[in-house]
């Protein structure tokens, strides 16, 4: 295995961690309702993607980077500081921007694991990982989360300032 593959398997573990701890806040922000229910789904899904990225890991021979999940850790909650329209409660643009940002990381996931699959070469490498679900699994987060962040976006950019 390359030193490249290593490098890239740790920063994608910790952009993976960091996800993983968005879908977590967002859903405790939108408990009791139907967007609260979907994010309890994505963010299991979420953090099941991570456990599997972690036995893919482990498998390779690669240890996660502490150094690198941590400071992922630090810029996600060091992002919670810009202004979101509001000085200290949940505003709609707070909702819509966590909700983007689930959906570039879940279109991320779907790159990452055609990468590993077909650019590295994992998906012989390890043929019992289903990249093709995987994949699929992505997909069907994405489709889940896109009508309430579309909702989301339409309430935070007709809200009055």
């Amino acid at each position: 295995m390359s030193d490249y593959l290593a490098i890239y398997l740790r920063d994608q573990h910790a952009l993976g961690v960091t996800w993983r701890a968005l879908a977590r806040r967002a859903r405790d922000h939108n408990k009791g309702s139907g967007l609260g229910e979907a994010l309890a789904q994505v963010a299991d899904g979420i953090a099941e993607d991570v456990r599997t990225f972690e036995d893919i890991m482990r498998r390779l021979g690669v240890r996660p980077s502490r150094v690198k999940v941590a400071l992922a850790t630090a810029a996600e909650r060091a992002g919670r500081l810009k202004r979101n329209g509001r000085w200290v409660t949940y505003s709609p643009l707070s909702r819509f921007l966590e909700l983007e940002a689930l959906a570039m990381g879940i279109e991320g996931k779907k790159i990452l694991w055609h990468t590993l699959g077909e650019l590295a070469g994992l998906r012989d490498r390890l043929p019992d990982t289903d990249f093709d679900e995987l994949l699929g699994r992505a997909a069907r987060q994405r489709q889940t989360l896109e009508p309430f962040r579309r909702e989301a976006g339409l309430e935070a950019f007709a809200a009055k300032a």
